[in-house]
């Protein structure tokens, strides 16, 4: 998915505004700038897209994110 909206807007926000059907279905999100888990605590990055840097993905992410001890750059 886009991680952003065609606004510039996060996607990845601190609560959803949507209406739910599925509370707690999702466990892992793939963006085009990387790949999250999904904690009670928030968002964890694991993995970020080649060319993007930690400091745009936390720039793009609204939601509570923290980086992982051992994020790597995907590998395509």
């Amino acid at each position: 998915m886009q991680h952003t909206n065609p606004k510039g807007e996060s996607k990845l926000l601190p609560a959803c505004t949507l209406p739910l059907t599925g509370v707690g279905c999702v466990k892992k999100i793939v963006s085009d700038l990387g790949v999250f888990d999904i904690t009670p605590d928030g968002f964890v990055c694991i993995e970020y897209a080649p060319g993007v840097t930690l400091d745009e993905i936390k720039s793009k992410t609204a939601g509570r994110l923290t980086i992982a001890a051992d994020v790597k750059e995907m590998t395509l």
